[in-house]
């Protein structure tokens, strides 16, 4: 790539990450906006137990534009709206609920022992302590310094305006007795939500059209270079399937020569050092850095040709090029560290680079067909994907007390840890393992090409093993025909 679009293609990926994030915060606001109030109109927040031994429960101070004074930052804070604090206690003692600014709450607890809940996020609250020796001075309903309170047998209901300054909500007994358990639900309404959910969409629609036009004008003139031919494979822009006569698309070859138009090769290099995989996965941070911005320009460039195939049927020129670039990086960076297949280092390049010994072609499609481009990197692709996150591992998040994230390593990982242990003691790659982690690598690469919309074979449920790709291989002759009955009597006379 020329500096120029080099440039084009680094603020490309800056636009696409920002529209991203601008999505991610502008979304879920809008959804939040339109599904989760009550007919109050509040937010509300699911219910909390806070019990505690002490005089009281409070919550950590509250700053709301405190270090601002006058003007339009009051104006600010009357858009924030009104919170809804909601307290039953569970022991049948009357309860009460108030909030008040900071130092005033701060001098009323004085010397009292109370909790200050310090984190509500893992489902269970966490609490800072706050030791002394003596008791509240006076109940709490007879302070006048509270700016909104509710205090009775039941459940409590306290609003509050939200305004400018330090603030602090605290629960306790109505009579400022010690020992407090209470089931506690917080709400909020404000008119902000949706207008702020949209003002980011609104934003994130700007910026992907920049991003669109900046990553256009980098790929604009690259050329596809369709990769290193070996054997005697398809020749480059042509498909196995539609040489043979059968229909392409979702149809099948009627040939033997088990072909697809993606093209998955590589060696085993050997002898491989038998330390360094073990810090391979560090050493291609950088490559991982590289690929995660240009994910995210691939998959912009995807819908762009999506658009283009639906209007004209035809991949453009410059984004295939680019997307089969990001490709050929990925697998060779993946060839490195988890395949390790060869201690050479990756080259940090778009282009084929045929000496390295992992190489991934894929001819241009010169016509597409528009319905498929709805369907088939969802729905048409869905088989695939559940066998790929067999293949490459899943995650998910389990919840038991506290999140935490749980990975599965897939088949692919775990082969690959096997050849790592085997290379150590034995100093030999196993063949059989390497053969079998290529045929995965494999199918997950024509799944990768046929989803990006690429091509319009659909990838065969195969694992073709090796490091030879089967398109590199010659097709077996075909069979000799039967000979009919009566052919040895004809051939004798």
């Amino acid at each position: 790539m020329r500096p120029r679009q080099t440039v084009l293609l680094v603020l490309g990926i800056v636009a696409v990450a920002a529209t991203l994030g601008l999505l991610a915060i502008g979304a879920p606001l809008l959804w939040a906006h339109g599904t989760q109030r009550d007919d109050a109109g509040y937010y509300t927040l699911q219910s909390e137990r806070l019990a505690t031994p002490t005089y009281a429960v409070s919550s950590e101070r509250i700053e709301v534009f405190a270090d601002v004074h006058g003007g339009r930052w009051d104006r600010v804070v009357d858009q924030l709206g009104t919170v809804r604090i909601s307290v039953d206690d569970l022991t049948g003692k009357n309860v009460f609920v108030g909030i008040a600014r900071t130092s005033d709450v701060t001098a009323y607890l004085g010397t009292a022992s109370y909790d200050v809940v310090s984190d509500l996020s893992g489902g269970q609250p966490l609490y800072q302590r706050h030791d002394g020796a003596g008791a509240p001075a006076g109940t709490p309903a007879e302070q006048p310094f509270w700016v909104a309170s509710a205090d009775g047998a039941g459940r409590q209901t306290m609003t509050w305006d939200v305004r400018r300054g330090d603030w602090t909500l605290v629960v306790m007994n109505a009579d400022a007795t010690p020992g407090i358990d209470v089931a506690a639900r917080a709400g909020v309404r404000t008119d902000a939500l949706g207008p702020v959910g949209a003002g980011f969409l609104g934003a994130a629609a700007v910026t992907g059209l920049v991003a669109a036009l900046l990553l256009a004008g980098a790929v604009v003139g690259l050329t596809h270079d369709p990769g290193p031919a070996s054997g005697s494979g398809p020749a480059p822009g042509s498909s196995p399937v539609a040489a043979s006569g059968a229909p392409t698309g979702l149809g099948r070859s009627r040939t033997a020569a088990p072909t697809y138009p993606v093209r998955v090769d590589a060696r085993l290099e050997e002898p491989l050092n038998r330390w360094l995989w073990l810090v391979k996965w560090i050493l291609v941070i950088p490559h991982l850095i590289v690929l995660a911005f240009l994910w995210l320009a691939f998959g912009a460039l995807t819908v762009v040709a999506g658009i283009s195939i639906l209007l004209t049927g035809r991949y453009p020129h410059g984004v295939f090029a680019f997307n089969v670039g990001v490709l050929r990086w990925h697998w060779r960076v993946a060839y490195y560290a988890l395949t390790l297949g060869t201690d050479r280092y990756p080259p940090f390049t778009l282009g084929a680079a045929p000496d390295y010994p992992a190489t991934l072609s894929i001819p241009y499609p010169e016509q597409l067909s528009r319905p498929l481009v709805l369907v088939k990197w969802w729905l048409l692709a869905l088989p695939h994907y559940l066998v790929i996150a067999l293949f490459g591992g899943t995650s998910w998040w389990a919840v038991n007390g506290d999140d935490r994230l749980a990975y599965n390593l897939g088949l692919v990982g775990i082969l690959a840890l096997v050849a790592g242990v085997t290379l150590a003691v034995t100093r030999r790659y196993p063949t059989a393992v390497f053969d079998f982690i290529l045929g995965m690598q494999r199918w997950t690469l024509r799944v990768a090409a046929y989803a990006a919309l690429m091509r319009d074979e659909y990838p065969p449920f195969r694992l073709d093993l090796g490091g030879t790709d089967p398109g590199d291989r010659p097709s077996p002759p075909p069979p000799a025909p039967a000979p009919a009955a009566g052919d040895d009597e004809l051939a004798r006379i």
